[in-house]
Protein backbone atom coordinates (compact mmCIF):
# COMPACT_ATOMS: atom_id res chain seq x y z
CA UNK A 1 0.00 0.00 0.00
CA UNK A 2 1.74 3.26 -1.22
CA UNK A 3 1.51 6.78 0.47
CA UNK A 4 -1.40 7.45 -2.27
CA UNK A 5 -3.37 4.57 -1.38
CA UNK A 6 -3.29 5.50 2.39
CA UNK A 7 -4.23 9.37 1.13
CA UNK A 8 -6.89 8.51 -0.19
CA UNK A 9 -8.23 6.14 2.81
CA UNK A 10 -8.01 9.22 4.17
CA UNK A 11 -9.95 11.47 2.33
CA UNK A 12 -12.69 8.43 1.75
CA UNK A 13 -12.96 9.05 5.65
CA UNK A 14 -13.28 12.50 5.55
CA UNK A 15 -15.46 12.42 2.48
CA UNK A 16 -17.74 10.58 4.32
CA UNK A 17 -18.28 12.76 7.32
CA UNK A 18 -21.37 15.18 7.69
CA UNK A 19 -20.88 18.45 6.25
CA UNK A 20 -21.88 20.30 9.62
CA UNK A 21 -18.56 18.13 10.70
CA UNK A 22 -16.45 18.99 7.78
CA UNK A 23 -16.69 22.89 8.18
CA UNK A 24 -16.30 22.62 11.84
CA UNK A 25 -12.89 20.77 11.25
CA UNK A 26 -12.20 22.96 9.17
CA UNK A 27 -11.93 26.30 11.80
CA UNK A 28 -8.75 24.44 13.10
CA UNK A 29 -5.69 25.78 10.32
CA UNK A 30 -3.70 22.77 11.66
CA UNK A 31 -6.38 20.36 9.80
CA UNK A 32 -6.66 22.72 6.78
CA UNK A 33 -2.88 22.09 6.42
CA UNK A 34 -3.04 18.11 6.87
CA UNK A 35 -6.12 17.86 4.55
CA UNK A 36 -4.46 20.04 2.11
CA UNK A 37 -1.21 17.64 2.40
CA UNK A 38 -3.53 14.68 1.32
CA UNK A 39 -4.65 15.74 -1.87
CA UNK A 40 -3.50 15.27 -5.33
CA UNK A 41 -1.19 17.88 -6.76
CA UNK A 42 -4.24 18.64 -9.37
CA UNK A 43 -6.63 19.74 -6.21
CA UNK A 44 -3.45 21.59 -4.49
CA UNK A 45 -3.14 23.54 -7.53
CA UNK A 46 -6.73 24.50 -7.87
CA UNK A 47 -7.15 25.49 -3.85
CA UNK A 48 -3.92 27.58 -4.63
CA UNK A 49 -5.29 29.40 -7.43
CA UNK A 50 -8.32 30.30 -5.66
CA UNK A 51 -6.73 30.96 -2.07
CA UNK A 52 -6.32 34.63 -2.23
CA UNK A 53 -9.69 35.74 -4.10
CA UNK A 54 -13.07 35.83 -2.98
CA UNK A 55 -14.79 35.99 -6.48
CA UNK A 56 -16.06 32.73 -8.28
CA UNK A 57 -13.76 31.05 -11.02
CA UNK A 58 -15.53 29.71 -14.06
CA UNK A 59 -15.85 26.51 -15.01
CA UNK A 60 -14.96 27.15 -18.43
CA UNK A 61 -11.87 28.67 -17.41
CA UNK A 62 -10.63 25.72 -15.16
CA UNK A 63 -10.90 23.34 -17.89
CA UNK A 64 -8.94 25.35 -19.49
CA UNK A 65 -5.86 24.96 -17.11
CA UNK A 66 -5.65 21.48 -18.24
CA UNK A 67 -4.34 19.50 -21.14
CA UNK A 68 -6.93 17.44 -22.80
CA UNK A 69 -5.23 14.09 -21.63
CA UNK A 70 -5.45 15.29 -17.77
CA UNK A 71 -9.62 15.27 -17.81
CA UNK A 72 -9.00 12.23 -15.28
CA UNK A 73 -7.11 14.27 -13.03
CA UNK A 74 -9.43 17.12 -13.55
CA UNK A 75 -12.38 15.15 -12.74
CA UNK A 76 -10.84 13.16 -9.73
CA UNK A 77 -9.48 16.66 -8.47
CA UNK A 78 -12.71 18.38 -8.42
CA UNK A 79 -15.02 15.14 -7.29
CA UNK A 80 -12.57 14.84 -3.90
CA UNK A 81 -13.18 19.02 -3.44
CA UNK A 82 -16.58 19.02 -3.85
CA UNK A 83 -16.93 16.05 -1.41
CA UNK A 84 -14.63 17.53 1.01
CA UNK A 85 -17.01 20.83 0.70
CA UNK A 86 -13.86 22.72 -0.56
CA UNK A 87 -15.38 23.90 -3.26
CA UNK A 88 -18.79 25.56 -3.81
CA UNK A 89 -20.96 26.05 -7.20
CA UNK A 90 -22.92 28.52 -8.10
CA UNK A 91 -26.94 27.63 -8.49
CA UNK A 92 -26.37 27.01 -12.72
CA UNK A 93 -22.94 24.74 -11.80
CA UNK A 94 -20.89 27.50 -14.08
CA UNK A 95 -19.00 29.06 -11.43
CA UNK A 96 -17.05 28.09 -8.25
CA UNK A 97 -15.34 29.10 -5.44
CA UNK A 98 -13.43 28.11 -2.19
CA UNK A 99 -15.39 27.36 0.89
CA UNK A 100 -14.90 30.61 2.68
CA UNK A 101 -14.24 29.05 6.05
CA UNK A 102 -10.87 27.18 4.91
CA UNK A 103 -10.20 29.60 2.98
CA UNK A 104 -9.64 32.28 5.82
CA UNK A 105 -8.08 30.11 7.89
CA UNK A 106 -5.77 27.93 5.77
CA UNK A 107 -4.92 32.01 4.41
CA UNK A 108 -4.31 32.38 8.12
CA UNK A 109 -1.85 29.52 7.92
CA UNK A 110 -0.13 29.93 5.03
CA UNK A 111 0.76 33.73 5.98
CA UNK A 112 1.25 33.00 9.74
CA UNK A 113 -1.14 34.81 11.00
CA UNK A 114 -2.86 31.97 13.15
CA UNK A 115 -3.56 31.82 16.78
CA UNK A 116 0.20 31.36 18.18
CA UNK A 117 -1.31 28.05 19.82
CA UNK A 118 -2.73 27.01 16.46
CA UNK A 119 0.42 23.90 16.35
CA UNK A 120 0.81 23.22 19.32
CA UNK A 121 2.37 24.67 22.00
CA UNK A 122 5.92 24.10 22.78
CA UNK A 123 6.77 23.58 26.58
CA UNK A 124 8.83 26.82 27.59
CA UNK A 125 10.27 25.19 30.83
CA UNK A 126 13.12 22.91 30.71
CA UNK A 127 13.00 19.54 30.94
CA UNK A 128 15.06 17.68 33.44
CA UNK A 129 13.91 14.57 31.72
CA UNK A 130 14.36 15.47 28.28
CA UNK A 131 14.97 12.94 25.32
CA UNK A 132 16.92 12.51 22.04
CA UNK A 133 15.88 11.93 18.65
CA UNK A 134 18.00 8.18 19.36
CA UNK A 135 15.63 7.57 22.31
CA UNK A 136 12.28 8.54 20.97
CA UNK A 137 12.75 6.35 17.51
CA UNK A 138 13.68 3.29 19.54
CA UNK A 139 10.44 3.74 21.79
CA UNK A 140 8.21 4.19 18.93
CA UNK A 141 9.94 1.06 17.13
CA UNK A 142 9.65 -0.85 20.18
CA UNK A 143 5.98 -0.11 20.40
CA UNK A 144 4.88 -0.65 16.96
CA UNK A 145 6.96 -3.46 16.76
CA UNK A 146 5.18 -5.36 19.45
CA UNK A 147 1.89 -4.92 18.16
CA UNK A 148 3.58 -6.42 14.74
CA UNK A 149 4.87 -9.02 16.60
CA UNK A 150 2.09 -10.19 18.31
CA UNK A 151 0.05 -9.64 14.98
CA UNK A 152 2.41 -12.71 13.20
CA UNK A 153 2.17 -15.01 16.53
CA UNK A 154 6.11 -14.71 17.75
CA UNK A 155 7.15 -16.69 20.98
CA UNK A 156 7.41 -14.53 23.59
CA UNK A 157 5.67 -11.42 22.95
CA UNK A 158 3.51 -9.93 25.09
CA UNK A 159 0.06 -8.97 24.04
CA UNK A 160 -0.63 -4.88 23.44
CA UNK A 161 -2.34 -2.78 25.81
CA UNK A 162 -6.46 -3.52 25.48
CA UNK A 163 -6.99 -0.12 23.35
CA UNK A 164 -4.75 -1.90 20.92
CA UNK A 165 -6.22 -5.09 21.05
CA UNK A 166 -9.80 -3.91 20.13
CA UNK A 167 -8.63 -2.06 17.08
CA UNK A 168 -7.04 -4.71 15.96
CA UNK A 169 -10.48 -7.02 16.35
CA UNK A 170 -12.22 -4.11 15.23
CA UNK A 171 -10.76 -3.42 11.65
CA UNK A 172 -10.84 -7.25 11.07
CA UNK A 173 -7.11 -7.69 11.26
CA UNK A 174 -7.29 -9.97 14.20
CA UNK A 175 -10.04 -12.40 14.94
CA UNK A 176 -11.12 -14.82 18.28
CA UNK A 177 -10.75 -18.04 18.22
CA UNK A 178 -14.45 -19.71 19.64
CA UNK A 179 -13.11 -22.37 21.50
CA UNK A 180 -9.93 -21.08 23.47
CA UNK A 181 -10.52 -17.34 23.03
CA UNK A 182 -7.00 -16.96 21.45
CA UNK A 183 -6.81 -14.11 19.01
CA UNK A 184 -5.39 -15.24 15.30
CA UNK A 185 -4.61 -13.05 12.19
CA UNK A 186 -6.86 -12.81 9.61
CA UNK A 187 -6.44 -12.04 5.65
CA UNK A 188 -6.79 -8.64 6.07
CA UNK A 189 -4.46 -8.28 8.66
CA UNK A 190 -1.72 -10.42 6.24
CA UNK A 191 -2.03 -8.03 3.86
CA UNK A 192 -1.67 -4.97 6.93
CA UNK A 193 1.48 -6.74 7.85
CA UNK A 194 2.96 -5.61 4.19
CA UNK A 195 1.70 -2.02 3.98
CA UNK A 196 3.07 0.77 4.21
CA UNK A 197 4.02 2.54 7.82
CA UNK A 198 1.46 5.63 6.97
CA UNK A 199 -1.39 3.43 5.93
CA UNK A 200 -0.66 1.00 8.47
CA UNK A 201 -1.03 3.88 11.48
CA UNK A 202 -3.90 5.36 9.63
CA UNK A 203 -5.67 1.99 9.43
CA UNK A 204 -5.13 1.64 13.33
CA UNK A 205 -6.16 5.70 13.71
CA UNK A 206 -9.42 5.17 11.41
CA UNK A 207 -10.75 2.16 13.82
CA UNK A 208 -10.04 4.17 16.59
CA UNK A 209 -12.07 7.67 15.07
CA UNK A 210 -15.04 4.90 14.81
CA UNK A 211 -14.97 3.87 18.26
CA UNK A 212 -14.74 8.26 19.46
CA UNK A 213 -18.83 7.86 19.74
CA UNK A 214 -18.56 4.57 22.06
CA UNK A 215 -15.87 6.49 23.98
CA UNK A 216 -17.92 9.69 24.46
CA UNK A 217 -15.54 11.42 22.18
CA UNK A 218 -15.50 14.57 20.08
CA UNK A 219 -14.67 13.46 16.83
CA UNK A 220 -13.64 16.86 15.91
CA UNK A 221 -11.49 17.22 18.43
CA UNK A 222 -9.77 13.64 18.11
CA UNK A 223 -9.21 14.42 13.73
CA UNK A 224 -7.80 18.09 14.99
CA UNK A 225 -5.38 16.71 17.42
CA UNK A 226 -4.10 13.65 15.32
CA UNK A 227 -4.01 16.51 12.17
CA UNK A 228 -1.57 18.76 14.91
CA UNK A 229 0.27 16.02 15.65
CA UNK A 230 1.49 15.17 12.18
CA UNK A 231 2.26 19.25 11.84
CA UNK A 232 5.17 18.76 15.31
CA UNK A 233 8.17 19.22 15.22
CA UNK A 234 10.11 16.47 16.17
CA UNK A 235 12.49 16.26 19.10
CA UNK A 236 10.28 19.41 20.45
CA UNK A 237 8.11 19.07 23.96
CA UNK A 238 4.73 19.89 24.05
CA UNK A 239 2.65 21.31 26.79
CA UNK A 240 -0.95 19.10 27.47
CA UNK A 241 -1.96 22.77 29.57
CA UNK A 242 -3.45 23.51 26.29
CA UNK A 243 -5.25 20.49 24.91
CA UNK A 244 -9.05 19.54 25.46
CA UNK A 245 -9.76 17.15 27.68
CA UNK A 246 -10.62 14.74 24.83
CA UNK A 247 -7.12 15.14 23.77
CA UNK A 248 -5.47 14.82 27.26
CA UNK A 249 -7.39 11.02 27.14
CA UNK A 250 -5.93 10.58 23.78
CA UNK A 251 -2.57 10.71 25.11
CA UNK A 252 -2.88 7.13 27.20
CA UNK A 253 -3.80 5.47 23.72
CA UNK A 254 -1.39 7.08 21.30
CA UNK A 255 1.43 6.26 23.31
CA UNK A 256 0.34 2.43 23.42
CA UNK A 257 0.74 3.06 19.44
CA UNK A 258 3.98 4.64 19.63
CA UNK A 259 2.96 7.98 18.32
CA UNK A 260 3.86 9.72 21.32
CA UNK A 261 6.10 9.70 24.72
CA UNK A 262 5.51 10.94 27.99
CA UNK A 263 7.18 9.82 30.62
CA UNK A 264 3.77 9.70 33.08
CA UNK A 265 0.07 9.97 32.52
CA UNK A 266 0.20 12.83 34.40
CA UNK A 267 2.89 14.32 32.95
CA UNK A 268 2.65 18.31 31.82
CA UNK A 269 4.23 17.53 28.12
CA UNK A 270 4.45 15.08 25.98
CA UNK A 271 6.85 13.87 22.77
CA UNK A 272 5.93 13.22 19.25
CA UNK A 273 7.25 10.15 17.67
CA UNK A 274 8.29 9.97 13.85
CA UNK A 275 5.23 7.91 13.70
CA UNK A 276 3.22 10.98 14.48
CA UNK A 277 5.14 13.88 12.54
CA UNK A 278 4.62 12.15 9.65
CA UNK A 279 0.80 11.62 9.60
CA UNK A 280 0.17 13.56 6.42
CA UNK A 281 3.51 13.35 4.73
CA UNK A 282 5.65 11.60 2.23
CA UNK A 283 8.31 11.00 4.41
CA UNK A 284 8.94 7.40 5.60
CA UNK A 285 8.90 6.54 9.00
CA UNK A 286 10.27 3.54 11.08
CA UNK A 287 12.46 1.21 8.32
CA UNK A 288 11.15 -2.26 9.97
CA UNK A 289 10.45 -5.70 7.49
CA UNK A 290 6.63 -4.78 6.91
CA UNK A 291 7.14 -1.91 6.62
CA UNK A 292 9.19 -1.26 3.30
CA UNK A 293 7.36 -3.83 0.59
CA UNK A 294 6.12 -0.91 -1.17
CA UNK A 295 9.28 2.10 -1.03
CA UNK A 296 12.81 0.72 -1.93
CA UNK A 297 15.35 1.85 1.42
CA UNK A 298 17.00 5.12 0.79
CA UNK A 299 19.82 5.12 2.25
CA UNK A 300 20.35 8.78 3.01
CA UNK A 301 17.18 9.20 4.65
CA UNK A 302 17.68 9.84 8.40
CA UNK A 303 16.30 6.61 9.78
CA UNK A 304 15.98 4.68 13.11
CA UNK A 305 19.03 3.29 15.32
CA UNK A 306 20.87 0.49 13.04
CA UNK A 307 19.50 -2.05 15.28
CA UNK A 308 15.84 -1.27 14.03
CA UNK A 309 17.18 -1.03 10.20
CA UNK A 310 15.75 -3.66 8.01
CA UNK A 311 19.23 -5.58 6.56
CA UNK A 312 18.90 -6.09 2.76
CA UNK A 313 20.04 -10.23 3.10
CA UNK A 314 18.02 -12.25 0.89
CA UNK A 315 19.19 -14.26 -2.27
CA UNK A 316 16.97 -15.55 -4.74
CA UNK A 317 18.43 -18.28 -7.03
CA UNK A 318 16.94 -19.26 -10.85
CA UNK A 319 15.52 -22.83 -8.97
CA UNK A 320 13.52 -20.64 -6.69
CA UNK A 321 15.51 -21.41 -3.57
CA UNK A 322 15.37 -18.73 -0.81
CA UNK A 323 18.81 -17.72 1.43
CA UNK A 324 17.66 -14.92 3.96
CA UNK A 325 20.46 -13.84 6.30
CA UNK A 326 18.54 -12.64 9.12
CA UNK A 327 17.71 -13.69 12.79
CA UNK A 328 14.52 -11.17 12.88
CA UNK A 329 11.84 -12.76 14.30
CA UNK A 330 9.71 -10.61 12.76
CA UNK A 331 11.27 -10.93 9.27
CA UNK A 332 11.09 -14.32 9.17
CA UNK A 333 7.42 -14.29 10.42
CA UNK A 334 6.82 -12.44 7.41
CA UNK A 335 8.77 -14.27 4.71
CA UNK A 336 6.70 -17.14 6.20
CA UNK A 337 3.65 -15.98 4.17
CA UNK A 338 4.96 -16.62 1.02
CA UNK A 339 8.32 -18.90 1.05
CA UNK A 340 7.89 -22.64 1.72
CA UNK A 341 10.69 -22.44 4.80
CA UNK A 342 12.86 -25.57 4.95
CA UNK A 343 16.14 -24.66 7.63
CA UNK A 344 17.13 -22.23 9.85
CA UNK A 345 20.29 -21.75 11.11
CA UNK A 346 21.57 -19.11 13.88
CA UNK A 347 22.02 -16.35 11.27
CA UNK A 348 20.11 -17.28 8.34
CA UNK A 349 17.34 -19.46 6.91
CA UNK A 350 16.61 -21.37 3.76
CA UNK A 351 13.10 -21.47 1.95
CA UNK A 352 11.57 -22.35 -1.12
CA UNK A 353 9.29 -19.92 -3.03
CA UNK A 354 6.71 -22.46 -4.22
CA UNK A 355 3.41 -22.68 -6.44
CA UNK A 356 1.53 -23.30 -3.22
CA UNK A 357 3.49 -21.06 -0.70
CA UNK A 358 2.57 -18.26 -3.47
CA UNK A 359 -1.00 -19.39 -3.64
CA UNK A 360 -1.28 -19.04 0.20
CA UNK A 361 -0.12 -15.85 0.57
CA UNK A 362 -2.50 -14.76 -2.62
CA UNK A 363 -5.47 -16.32 -1.00
CA UNK A 364 -4.69 -13.80 2.05
CA UNK A 365 -5.13 -11.33 0.05
CA UNK A 366 -1.00 -10.60 -0.72
CA UNK A 367 -0.41 -9.39 -4.14
CA UNK A 368 2.56 -10.87 -6.49
CA UNK A 369 3.86 -7.13 -6.95
CA UNK A 370 4.01 -6.69 -2.85
CA UNK A 371 5.94 -10.09 -3.11
CA UNK A 372 8.01 -9.03 -5.53
CA UNK A 373 8.88 -5.51 -4.54
CA UNK A 374 10.22 -7.00 -0.86
CA UNK A 375 11.81 -9.33 -2.32
CA UNK A 376 13.43 -6.89 -4.51
CA UNK A 377 13.75 -4.50 -1.03
CA UNK A 378 15.63 -6.79 0.61
CA UNK A 379 17.93 -8.21 -2.25
CA UNK A 380 21.57 -8.90 -1.02
CA UNK A 381 23.79 -6.58 -2.22
CA UNK A 382 25.42 -9.06 -4.19
CA UNK A 383 22.30 -9.21 -6.31
CA UNK A 384 22.14 -5.77 -7.14
CA UNK A 385 25.69 -5.52 -8.13
CA UNK A 386 25.63 -8.87 -10.60
CA UNK A 387 21.92 -7.07 -11.81
CA UNK A 388 23.95 -3.51 -12.64
CA UNK A 389 26.65 -5.50 -14.39
CA UNK A 390 24.55 -7.24 -16.17
CA UNK A 391 22.64 -3.63 -17.53
CA UNK A 392 25.77 -2.14 -18.23
CA UNK A 393 26.30 -4.96 -20.51
CA UNK A 394 23.34 -4.92 -22.18
CA UNK A 395 23.68 -1.16 -22.75
CA UNK A 396 27.29 -1.63 -24.17
CA UNK A 397 25.68 -4.28 -26.56
CA UNK A 398 22.95 -2.46 -27.56
CA UNK A 399 25.26 1.17 -28.24
CA UNK A 400 27.94 -1.13 -30.18
CA UNK A 401 25.01 -2.55 -31.79
CA UNK A 402 23.36 0.93 -33.50
CA UNK A 403 26.86 2.15 -33.95
CA UNK A 404 27.66 -0.63 -36.40
CA UNK A 405 23.90 -0.72 -38.54
CA UNK A 406 23.27 3.21 -38.35
CA UNK A 407 26.89 4.07 -38.30
CA UNK A 408 26.25 7.66 -35.97
CA UNK A 409 28.09 8.27 -32.86
CA UNK A 410 27.85 6.20 -29.44
CA UNK A 411 25.34 7.21 -27.04
CA UNK A 412 25.94 7.96 -23.34
CA UNK A 413 24.56 4.90 -20.09
CA UNK A 414 22.41 7.86 -19.63
CA UNK A 415 20.44 8.56 -22.78
CA UNK A 416 18.27 6.39 -25.02
CA UNK A 417 19.96 2.43 -24.71
CA UNK A 418 19.35 2.63 -20.93
CA UNK A 419 16.19 3.51 -21.31
CA UNK A 420 15.33 0.47 -22.83
CA UNK A 421 16.45 -1.33 -19.83
CA UNK A 422 15.02 -2.05 -16.38
CA UNK A 423 17.22 -3.31 -13.48
CA UNK A 424 16.85 -6.52 -12.54
CA UNK A 425 17.79 -7.32 -9.43
CA UNK A 426 15.13 -10.82 -9.14
CA UNK A 427 15.81 -13.28 -11.75
CA UNK A 428 13.36 -12.82 -14.59
CA UNK A 429 11.93 -16.32 -14.51
CA UNK A 430 11.26 -15.74 -10.65
CA UNK A 431 9.84 -12.47 -11.19
CA UNK A 432 7.49 -13.56 -14.37
CA UNK A 433 6.34 -17.36 -12.44
CA UNK A 434 4.92 -15.09 -9.04
CA UNK A 435 2.78 -13.26 -11.78
CA UNK A 436 1.40 -16.02 -13.63
CA UNK A 437 0.87 -17.90 -10.45
CA UNK A 438 -1.23 -15.06 -9.71
CA UNK A 439 -2.91 -14.66 -13.53
CA UNK A 440 -4.19 -18.60 -12.78
CA UNK A 441 -6.42 -16.91 -9.39
CA UNK A 442 -7.69 -13.43 -12.01
CA UNK A 443 -8.89 -15.52 -15.03
CA UNK A 444 -12.11 -13.01 -14.31
CA UNK A 445 -12.24 -9.87 -13.00
CA UNK A 446 -15.58 -7.98 -12.16
CA UNK A 447 -16.22 -4.30 -12.31
CA UNK A 448 -19.25 -2.64 -10.38
CA UNK A 449 -20.68 0.27 -13.27
CA UNK A 450 -23.45 1.16 -15.28
CA UNK A 451 -23.94 0.02 -19.52
CA UNK A 452 -25.22 2.88 -21.72
CA UNK A 453 -27.48 2.00 -24.97
CA UNK A 454 -30.26 2.59 -26.80
CA UNK A 455 -28.30 6.21 -28.63
CA UNK A 456 -30.34 7.99 -30.81
CA UNK A 457 -27.10 7.63 -33.72
CA UNK A 458 -23.54 7.04 -33.98
CA UNK A 459 -22.57 10.35 -33.48
CA UNK A 460 -24.26 10.42 -29.83
CA UNK A 461 -22.48 7.32 -28.70
CA UNK A 462 -19.19 8.39 -30.45
CA UNK A 463 -19.40 11.74 -28.52
CA UNK A 464 -20.29 10.36 -24.62
CA UNK A 465 -18.18 7.02 -25.36
CA UNK A 466 -15.21 9.57 -26.28
CA UNK A 467 -15.66 11.33 -22.91
CA UNK A 468 -15.98 8.55 -20.48
CA UNK A 469 -12.44 7.56 -22.15
CA UNK A 470 -11.18 10.91 -21.46
CA UNK A 471 -11.94 11.09 -18.35
CA UNK A 472 -10.52 7.32 -17.46
CA UNK A 473 -14.33 5.63 -16.57
CA UNK A 474 -14.73 3.72 -19.79
CA UNK A 475 -14.27 -0.08 -18.74
CA UNK A 476 -15.84 -1.55 -22.10
CA UNK A 477 -17.07 -0.12 -25.51
CA UNK A 478 -18.22 -2.00 -28.52
CA UNK A 479 -19.29 0.55 -31.17
CA UNK A 480 -21.27 -1.52 -33.50
CA UNK A 481 -23.75 -1.99 -31.01
CA UNK A 482 -23.42 1.02 -29.89
CA UNK A 483 -22.97 0.40 -25.73
CA UNK A 484 -20.41 0.97 -23.11
CA UNK A 485 -19.48 0.37 -19.91
CA UNK A 486 -18.66 3.29 -17.50
CA UNK A 487 -17.20 2.38 -13.39
CA UNK A 488 -19.99 3.37 -10.74
CA UNK A 489 -18.18 6.46 -10.21
CA UNK A 490 -18.27 7.92 -13.57
CA UNK A 491 -21.68 7.45 -14.12
CA UNK A 492 -22.54 10.43 -13.00
CA UNK A 493 -20.05 12.44 -14.37
CA UNK A 494 -21.02 10.78 -17.76
CA UNK A 495 -24.93 11.22 -17.02
CA UNK A 496 -24.34 14.89 -16.49
CA UNK A 497 -22.38 15.71 -19.72
CA UNK A 498 -25.43 14.05 -21.64
CA UNK A 499 -27.65 16.41 -20.33
CA UNK A 500 -25.67 19.44 -20.96
CA UNK A 501 -24.88 18.25 -24.74
CA UNK A 502 -27.75 16.58 -25.55
CA UNK A 503 -30.64 18.91 -23.84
Amino acid sequence: MSSNLFKATVNEYLEDLPKAVQLKLYEAPATCLAIYRLLSSMAKFYIMSMIFTEKPVSMKDLTKWCKPLAKKLEFDALKRLESLHLIEFDSKGTHLRLNTIFRTNFRDCLTGSQDPNAFGSVSTTADPNKVDLAFLDSFASQKWESILHFMVGTEGTKPPSKSVLSLLKLGGLMEQHEEDGTLNITNTGFQFLLQDVNAQIWTLLLQYLNLTQELNMDAVDVLNFIFILGSLELGNSYSVSNLSETQVSMLADLKDYGLVYQKSDTSSRFYPTRLATTLTSDSAALKTPSMAVEQALDETETSLASSTQTKESIIIETNFKMYAYTNSPLEIAILNLFVHMKTRFSNMICGQITRESIRNALYNGITADQIIKFLETHAHPQMRALAKERLDKKVEFDASHNINTAGGAPQSKTDGAISQHRLEVLPPNVVDQIKLWQLELDRIQTFDGYLFKDFANQQEYDMLSNYAAEIGVLIWADKVKKKFFVTKDGMTQVAEFANRKLR
